[in-house]
């Protein structure tokens, strides 16, 4: 969810979030669509929602929730950034039963990601946070990259590890030249500049940038072994007039190659996020991917082609693409299977629809039939404005996972907003497969 512009003359107040390379994937002239028919319930699904944490005060701008176990207790906890309050809340439950939302820093410049890791190497959990400094357009390097640090009491204290950068959108961490170290993976939207870099930690508190990718647009990085040879590679996808998703493959000790794996021939595409999940459980990494954006138009909106795909990782350096189905303003699909029958479905959510509308979708099931043919299903119409989602184990580790969504209020309407939000998924029992429902 990143403001963003475009190459081509528009009028617009932004948001968001060609040609083909060798070895890239490219949507086919004619998209084979599974989700394009009218939505309807022929798959028995059903969603209930309960606010969690915080009430619901002024506009909320809700641009992240990470599901983690922050304080090692066993129990999935929610790490929520608001970027309008410059905030980063810790929800957790409670011993009676419920959940409590703690502030955690009031001074981040507009956090848009969180990712929680052992940085310093003290046993205890840290959570590094990508800040734009500004969420609104700016070509400024107000960008940041802060720690909070963890006391082992669940007290954080913010450091800054990088600063006056192009305003930055991720972050994510692994050990990525093989020293035992935690290094990181930063993706810096900028405006007119931007970069795809990696931060290597010297063990002093000190990091080295090395650069990656030197574009404008990047959105979100992600980290595994997309190759299986046990180093982990980058994945990062890059908006703007670009549209393109990029692998960075890790030929050891922090050496990256760089390689297209998917690239729009429509520069309005609208890429909004990216996901790594083995979607058909072959043991490669996929790439789950939303085209959704629309806050770069003079009235923010969604656009026809706007929907959710996944890049098949054939295993071979090569990217196979898949439309999922159709969703005006799709943002941050999350893997989960909502009816037991252990195939992977699809729920995403809608940043910007034409909420006037009373058939606008605000949350959205494809449902997998197990040979990748996908069934969409409406969840809900409202709350409107949905930008992020997760899914968690609020209920218990062996109780159905829980759809979270975020919501970001930047612009009307905003008689149905909201802030955090838990989804508990039923399925009739006529559409059962035996399991429980949401597995």
């Amino acid at each position: 969810m990143i403001f963003r512009k475009k190459s081509v003359a528009l009028t617009w107040s932004g948001m968001a979030w060609l040609i083909l390379l060798a070895g890239c994937g490219r949507e086919p002239p004619t998209v084979r669509r599974t989700a394009e028919v009218p939505p309807t319930d022929t798959v028995g699904l059903t969603a209930t929602r309960t606010p969690l944490g915080a009430a619901l005060e002024g506009k909320p701008w809700i641009a992240h929730v990470l599901t983690s176990d922050l304080d090692q207790d066993g129990r999935d906890d929610l790490l929520v950034c608001e970027s309008r309050e410059n905030r980063i809340s810790w929800i957790r439950p409670t011993a009676t039963g419920g959940f409590e939302e703690i502030t955690l820093a009031e001074s981040v410049p507009a956090p848009v990601h969180t990712t929680v890791v052992d940085l310093d190497g003290d046993g205890d959990l840290d959570i590094v946070v990508a800040c734009m400094g500004e969420v609104f357009p700016n070509n400024d390097r107000i960008g940041s990259v802060v720690v909070l640090e963890n006391d082992g009491t669940q007290t954080f204290t913010p450091r800054v590890i990088a600063d006056h950068i192009a305003r930055v959108t991720d972050v994510r961490a692994a050990d990525l030249n093989g020293d035992g170290r935690m290094d990181l993976a930063v993706a810096q939207f900028g405006y007119d500049q931007g970069e795809v870099t990696w931060m290597e930690n010297r063990g002093d508190g000190r990091f080295d940038r090395h650069l990656l990718l030197s574009l404008s647009g990047a959105i979100n990085v992600e980290i595994a072994d997309m190759d299986g040879d046990r180093t982990p590679d980058i994945v990062a996808v890059v908006a703007q007039q670009w549209e393109e998703v990029y692998l960075f493959s890790n030929r050891g000790h922090g050496d990256f190659s760089r390689k297209v794996i998917f690239a729009s021939t429509n520069e309005d595409f609208g890429s909004s996020g990216i996901r790594l999940v083995d979607m058909n459980r072959d043991g490669r990494p996929d790439v789950l991917y939303s085209n959704g954006d629309g806050f770069d138009y003079a009235e923010p909106g969604s656009r026809a082609w706007h929907g959710v795909q996944w890049l098949e990782n054939r295993g071979d350096g090569f990217f196979r693409f898949h439309r999922i189905g159709d969703l005006p303003g799709a943002y941050s699909p999350v893997a989960i299977d909502l009816n037991g029958d252990g195939a992977l479905d699809v729920v995403a959510c809608s940043g910007f629809n034409e909420w006037s509308r009373p058939e606008a979708v605000a949350l959205m099931a494809f449902i997998n039939d197990g040979a990748f043919n996908f069934t969409p299903q409406v969840l809900a119409r409202e709350p409107t404005h949905l930008m992020t989602l997760t899914t968690a184990h609020l209920d218990g580790a062996d109780a159905p996972p829980v759809i979270i969504s975020g919501g970001f209020h930047a612009y009307p309407p905003w008689d149905r907003m909201s802030r955090v939000m838990a989804w508990r998924t039923t399925v009739a029992p006529e559409h059962s497969e035996g399991s429980s429902p949401g597995r």
